[in-house]
């Protein structure tokens, strides 16, 4: 940052026309902890007087190599300790590094370099046969291919035109300023999980990040310095990147970062303390989802309570149903904390305490920011009835990249329309009640798919459930559900239908059932339930 400029005073929002630099600020944040971890991944740890220098040195190769402020780099990274650095050193230059799934297609990633037109991409050497293939569609042609290799026991043969993750930060002196950038000005992008069709470019600026830490990783998780963090959400969106990295490097905490699929085996083995690159470090704070602690809690292998360390443990993706979380409680003595974030407002705006859970509720609007319901008509609506639901705060994005429609549909002025249907309940608190275009009117009545997911996947039987509605031979819309039953169990269609009925209104309970192995999903675990309704749709009215 340019010394000339002061920086915002520690603990104070940076102020529009200031100067701010998120990577700066950590970097500068943590200048008393040089020889703790930051880092820890598979292979080794990474400590913040290194994370400090690799950053800037990265910063600088960025700019020696050519790339320009405000030019994109794409992260096609797994996670290890290279990603920060590769993610922080971008940010460090002023350049806008765009974080990617690493679960995709070539064609996919295709689109994204052509969309981003990034001049340089960071990679795991694991994933270069599938960048391979989407650099040879010839949409976009990049600058400069940085390798990492920090995943992988063997490092395989570096082609033309690719350099080396430790090479390219070795070829720098660390950079002694960062760029003189404004808490406004472009940060980094985030790819939407195109749960719904194509992926947006979703744009976030420096300060983003800063808000997020201090209205919800500080004030509501209370992290602390002395806290282990682990996420089975990858840095690669939203609610990874905020539970990995910006969170606990806001108090100087320290990570535990995973390359592989969080598998309950693979997160277990993370509890447990066996993880290699430290052993003996357990996570004191767990970052999941629902499918992630449903899987766990029907595992065999679930750990005891002695066995782990946890303290808190964090849910977002989808609402948690109340029969989860009260089950892990139960067996850990530990809060799941569950809430609602987005890509476009970058983390969770409405959610449960650690101090005060409502286990079936989504909790109450964090602080800093605002909600409404609106109605059909655009106006409020009563407790008690679905609304969709707006948020107002400081971390929106600024727009998504060369979609101008869309960005005006979903940024109006002060307000994000999330596309959720939301009902507020008397104690202020709120239940969620499906995306907009997944709300169900069944005899004239609102009908929450995820009201009835969340009451079937009470049934001992049943693992996993998706609910959408389908026209009978009439026109009309009926309730129609896909469930995915726990290894070795059993339960018929009479079963289930009678276990919702006993449990909510007779009109919800769903009039067609289909046993599935599976349920589509998105790379971050998102129900896809719009395939569902296409597959359906195929199929005829009234067919099951």
């Amino acid at each position: 940052m340019n010394p000339s400029v002061p920086a915002p005073a520690p603990g104070a929002a940076p102020a529009p026309g200031a100067r701010f630099n998120f990577a700066a600020h950590l970097l500068q944040a943590n200048a008393g902890r040089a020889a703790k971890a930051a880092f820890v991944d598979d292979h080794g740890s990474l400590s913040y007087g290194a994370l400090d220098e690799q950053v800037r040195r990265c910063a600088a190769a960025l700019r020696a190599a050519g790339v320009r402020r405000e030019e994109r780099v794409l992260l096609l990274m797994h996670d290890s300790c290279h990603w920060p650095v590769a993610f922080l050193g971008a940010l460090h230059a002023g350049v806008v590094p765009v974080a990617v799934n690493t679960l995709l297609t070539a064609d996919d990633y295709a689109y994204m370099l052509a969309h981003s037109r990034a001049q340089a991409v960071f990679a795991s050497g694991a994933l270069l046969p599938v960048l391979g293939a989407a650099l040879a569609q010839g949409g976009h042609e990049v600058q400069r291919l940085v390798v990492s290799h920090a995943v992988s026991h063997a490092s395989a043969p570096l082609a033309a035109g690719q350099q080396a993750f430790e090479d390219f930060i070795a070829s720098a002196e660390p950079a002694a300023q960062a760029a003189d950038t404004g808490p406004d000005d472009p940060g980094f992008w985030l790819y939407s999980s195109g749960s719904t069709g194509r992926p947006k470019g979703t744009l976030h600026s420096q300060a983003n990040p800063w808000h997020t830490c201090r209205l919800y990783g500080q004030a509501v998780l209370g992290l602390r310095e002395s806290d282990v963090c682990f996420s089975a959400a990858k840095l690669f969106f939203a609610y990874g990147l905020g539970n990995a990295l910006s969170f606990p490097l806001s108090v100087g905490a320290t990570t535990l970062l995973m390359a592989e699929r969080p598998t309950p085996d693979a997160v277990f083995k993370r509890w447990r303390g066996e993880g290699a690159g430290a052993p003996g470090l357990k996570p004191t704070v767990f970052y999941g989802a629902p499918t992630g602690f449903a899987g766990m809690l029907a595992h065999p292998a679930l750990p005891a309570r002695e066995q782990v360390a946890l303290r808190l443990c964090s849910s977002a993706g989808e609402a948690l149903p109340a029969e989860l979380g009260e089950k892990f409680q139960r067996h850990y003595d530990v809060p799941i904390v569950d809430g609602i974030g987005s890509t476009e407002m970058l983390h969770i705006f409405l959610s449960n305490r650690p101090e005060r859970v409502r286990y079936g509720s989504t909790g109450w609007p964090v602080a800093g920011y605002e909600i409404q319901l609106r109605g059909d008509d655009g106006g409020p609506v009563p407790d008690g009835e679905p609304g969709d639901l707006y948020i107002s705060g400081p971390s929106a994005a600024l727009m998504y990249w060369g979609q101008r429609t869309k960005t005006a549909e979903t940024f109006q002025g002060a307000w994000t329309k999330s596309g959720d249907k939301y009902i507020r309940n008397a104690d202020g608190s709120y239940t969620y009640g499906g995306r907009s275009d997944d709300m169900l009117k069944v005899s004239g009545i609102y009908v929450s798919p995820f009201e009835v997911e969340a009451t079937l996947v009470q049934h001992a039987a049943v693992l996993e459930a998706a609910v959408i509605g389908v026209p009978d031979a009439e026109g009309l819309t009926k309730t129609m559900a896909f469930v995915v039953l726990k290894p070795g169990q059993q339960a018929t269609e009479a079963d289930l239908k009678a276990f919702v009925k006993d449990r909510l209104a007779p009109y919800k309970y769903p009039r067609l059932i289909e046993f599935v192995p599976e349920l589509p999903k998105t790379a971050t675990g998102k129900i896809q339930r719009f395939k569902l309704r296409e597959q359906q749709h195929q199929r005829g009215p009234g067919a099951a």
